[in-house]
């Protein structure tokens, strides 16, 4: 991290100490679920009583459990049976991920913009994240959903920032501030938001492709290699990935970036159901 970009990262951090700069939140509902299903001393009827105070998020779920992601066999008419067929924790993950997508509306109608881009680099992240879950039996596919939907999240500060403080980017521009700061801004946001740390490695590590660590393949791993199926490849991606070990971890092979018919129709099935969101 360089001088200036130093100096904005500091703006920011003090920015948000002072309440100048407000982090991106989860909706109430959404903390109150998140924590129920945690305590695990929690129904799928007290889960519903949750989620009924938010009638849009509700929807929303409905709608994703009913989505080819589930494949059900029977429409899905209530929260309950949803949650029952479901189970507590992948609609405790259905609905963070919901909750996700509130952080990348911005009132600007310019910044709106950039969050909705940034939002479908976000989608087709979190959709190769969750077919290439399926062949790790350590890797959970809500899990890997969500870490694609976050591994980004720390770029919204910097183009709110941006937006309203212009002059800060003359010497830095964005383009070049949000490689740089993304990773400790998405740390300092999901920290906020009390997810586990192995998700706060995902924001933090994603785009560090020297990164090395012992043991079986996580999350970092997954995003990273995805990213690299995408088109949203960052500016320090190396030329040569056969020494990026995320690859390893996973058992891939980093000269086969292509999918087979019927893995790109799984894919091509999770990003439809992930627009939906």
């Amino acid at each position: 991290m360089n001088q200036q970009a130093q100096h904005i990262y500091s703006l920011i951090c003090k920015a948000v100490e002072t309440d100048q700069l407000k982090l991106p939140t989860l909706p109430e509902v959404a903390l109150k679920v998140k924590s129920a299903v945690e305590s695990e001393d929690q129904t799928a009827a007290d889960i519903a009583d949750l989620l009924i105070q938010d009638s849009a998020l509700s929807a929303r779920l409905l709608q994703l459990a009913n989505s080819p992601l589930y494949r059900a066999r029977h429409k899905i008419d209530n929260l309950q049976t949803a949650i029952s067929r479901l189970g507590l924790r992948i609609v405790k993950d259905l609905v963070i991920m919901l909750a996700i997508k509130q952080a990348f509306k911005a009132s600007d109608a310019k910044v709106d913009q950039q969050f909705r881009a940034i939002w479908q680099c976000s989608i087709d992240v979190a959709s190769v994240s969750r077919v290439l879950s399926q062949s790790q039996g350590s890797l959970e596919s809500e899990q890997a959903i969500v870490a694609g939907l976050i591994h980004n999240i720390g770029s919204l500060p910097l183009i709110e920032l941006a937006e309203r403080q212009p002059q800060l980017f003359e010497d830095l521009p964005l383009a070049d501030a949000i490689p740089m700061l993304q990773s400790e801004l998405g740390k300092k946001i999901l920290s906020f938001w009390g997810f586990p740390q192995m998700l706060v490695n995902v924001a933090s590590e994603w785009n560090q492709y020297e990164r090395e660590h012992a043991g079986d393949a996580d999350y970092v791993d997954l995003v990273q290699v995805a990213v690299l199926h995408t088109e949203h490849r960052p500016s320090n991606t190396p030329e040569d990935l056969t020494h990026i070990q995320a690859f390893g971890k996973l058992g891939l092979d980093p000269e086969v970036l292509e999918f087979d018919s019927d893995t790109q129709s799984q894919l091509d099935e999770t990003r439809e159901s992930l627009m939906q969101i």
